[in-house]
Order: C-alpha cells, then structure tokens, then sequence
C-alpha cells in the first residue's frame, strides 16, 4: 500500500489579514440595517484625511481606485481629448480611467531599476495637448516626485497620483498622494489597506473634492445618509450626470480597522521582504532596488525579474513551476502595449516602451502579505531555490 503525503496547502497570493476587529465591526454594520454610504464611510473618510494629514473636505471614498482616477479627471475639468501621461508598467486601470474621461493616454517608460515612470521620458512626451501626468508608484515605491512636480509646473499640467499600491509611502517627508492635484488609492483585496472592493481621492481642493463626491453618486447633492437619515427625509437634485462609484458601510466597516492596524502590517511586510532579500541575493535573478534616501517604500509587491538567459528558466515557466509547488504568483505587469485592446485601438506595440516591455516579460511578483507566518516565507525561499537550483 503507497502512502500519499499530503500536499501543503496552496499559499495565496496577497492574502489579507481580517483580524476579529474587522469581523465584529462587519457583524455590526449587518445588524445596523445600514449597508450603504453611511456612518462608517464617514467615519472612514474622517480617519483617512487624519491620518494623511489633511482636512476632512480633501477626501472622498469610493469603490474602485480605478473609480477616484475617472471621477478625479472629470472634476479636474480636463478638457476632453487631451492627452495624459502615464506609465506602461501599470495595471490597465490606469489607462482604462484616461479613456473613460474622454481623454487620450500617451505613454512614457519606466525607469530600468525603479520601474516608475521616467521623469526625462514624461518631458520627452509633452506636446502640445497634453494636460495632465498620472504618475504611479509602483510596487509601492514613491515617483520622484520633485522633478515630476518641476514638469508639471513648467508646463502647467494636472498632476493625479496613482497610489494603489502606495498608501503608507513617502517622498522626502512627504506622504504619497499630497504632491498632485489628486491622489488615488485602492483597497482591493490584496492591498495594503483592504476593504474588498474600494478607494480613496485624496485632493488638493475642497471644490474639487467635493464636485468627484458629487460625480461619485450620479450626480446627486446629498447621498442616501442625508436623505434618509433620523432628520427626516431630505431632497435631493441631480447637478451633474454622474456615475455609480460611492463606498458602501459595509466596505468601510472593514477599512476603518484595517487603516488601524496599517503601520503594524507595514512593518511586518518589510520584515517578510528582508528576509527575502538575505535569502534569495546569492540567485541569478534580479531583486527589487533598494529605497532611495529619504523616502519610505510601501513594500505592497516584492518582484524579481527571471532572465531566461541566466537563469535557465523562462519566467512563465517559473510561474508554472511555483504554482505545482503550490505558491501563489503574481505579474505585475505584462506592459500595458502588450495587450491587443490597446494595440488595435492606439497602435502601441511593447517595443516602442522598451524598458516596460524587458520588466513586464521578466517580472514575478512572490507571496507578500502581513497574514504570512515565518514558516509560509521560508516556503517561498526554498521553493524558489529549488526551483533555480540548475543555474
């Protein structure tokens, strides 16, 4: 009789960390009768703006990033046909928001070691009809704000953050998010604050914030908490026609917890991610570069890149094989020109972004998640070098 040990459990990539807090604050919010945008997004928007430093009126909640990014472009009042500049090492929300807002993206590459979009590759792109720069800080790791911020002033161009994956960092002291007109998050499941579906514009004016607000939930000037609240019920006009975007009390129920907890799961990523770095520097692979001074890396995706050339395997071919070992991976990302939606529709093809085409073919994104115990990142380790052990 063959005994058949049993396989270790499949280690999820990004898995959250819901503690009991969040739990309860969930049960609560069922047995509230109150689901929608209510108390908890309120007090979720209050606790962000807190946190970030501004005033409560710089904020909205939504539910999608990729929501903040349209809603962020509209109430900046970008003419439409104007062209955006943005990275090509993105998810396609990025440039699915500059679409949906009538706009027109125009790429520019990243640079080799930070995979952030390239301040001198921004300036090349200007022309004429360009309006705005949606910078991403990919991975979690800061733009260089500074000279970005030179740019947009030079050529007084719009500036709206994409900081999905960059909620706790910092660029010279200064959070993420703040420097341009607009800051975007996301609380999807596998970031670093997670509401399951969800996000944040973080605005540099009141009015601006307050007309995405008013986009957010189509148009209307008061949302369901002060129409039906214990006042009585209130009317309401539709100003604007706008989108169906707004959070949901039962999102925020998780947020406002997850938001406490955001510097101790911070702090227990960068411990997951110098382990991987002392245990993996002796590969053939390519490991994510140090933070530059004086900023703070929100350590939301650990990506190597699996060079086929020195290492002997493809990176798909790595995918494969750490998903047989029952490893969760992920690509961030296959560039953006890479996809035929964008090929047909504007002509790209990846090579004209060299850079962002040579990450996106190489990149694997390893397990990452404050809900990892040592044991789960030791999983990763040995299964890597396992993997890589002909090189």
């Amino acid at each position: 009789m063959t005994d058949h040990a049993t396989p270790p459990p499949f280690l999820v990539f990004g898995a959250p960390k819901i503690g009991e807090a969040e739990i309860a604050e969930v049960e609560a919010c069922l047995r509230s009768g109150w689901l929608g945008t209510g108390p908890r997004v309120a007090q979720f928007e209050h606790d962000f703006a807190v946190w970030r430093g501004v005033q409560p009126g710089q904020v909205a909640a939504v539910n999608s990033c990729t929501a903040a990014l349209h809603v962020s472009m509209v109430a900046a009042g970008i003419e439409p046909g104007s062209e955006v500049i943005t990275t090509p090492l993105t998810f396609c929300a990025t440039v699915n928001a500059i679409i949906h807002a009538g706009l027109t993206p125009v790429l520019a590459d990243v640079d080799p070691l930070t995979q952030n979009i390239d301040p001198a590759a921004i300036e090349a792109a200007i022309t004429p009809r360009t309006r705005a720069i949606v910078p991403v800080h990919f991975a979690g790791r800061p733009c260089a704000m500074d000279r970005i911020m030179a740019i947009a002033r030079r050529h007084d161009l719009v500036v709206i953050e994409d900081c999905a994956h960059a909620v706790e960092a910092e660029f010279h002291g200064r959070n993420a998010g703040t420097f341009g007109d607009f800051g975007c998050f996301s609380f999807y499941v596998t970031k670093n604050v997670v509401t399951g579906e969800g996000g944040m514009i973080l605005g540099r004016s009141e009015e601006q914030v307050a007309r995405a607000r008013v986009l957010a939930l189509h148009g209307m000037s008061k949302d369901a908490w002060h129409r039906f609240g214990d006042e009585g019920y209130k009317h309401y006009q539709v100003v604007e026609c706008g989108y169906k975007y707004n959070m949901m009390d039962l999102q925020a129920a998780l947020g406002l917890h997850q938001l406490a907890s955001v510097e101790d799961n911070w702090q227990r990523r960068r411990q997951l991610w110098r382990r991987y770095d002392a245990a993996l520097a002796d590969l053939p692979i390519t490991l994510p570069a140090p933070a530059e001074d004086n900023t703070r890396h929100g350590h939301h995706l650990y990506t190597v890149m699996i060079d086929a050339a020195r290492c002997g395997i493809g990176r798909d071919a790595f995918l494969d094989a750490m998903n047989a070992a029952r490893m969760g991976t992920g690509v961030h990302y296959l560039s953006v020109p890479e996809h035929p939606y964008y090929q047909q529709r504007f002509g790209w093809q990846p090579e004209r972004w060299p850079n962002a085409m040579q990450v996106g073919r190489q990149t694997v994104s390893l397990p990452l998640s404050p809900a990892m115990t040592d044991a789960d990142a030791e999983r990763v380790v040995a299964a890597v070098r396992k993997i890589l052990s002909p090189c």
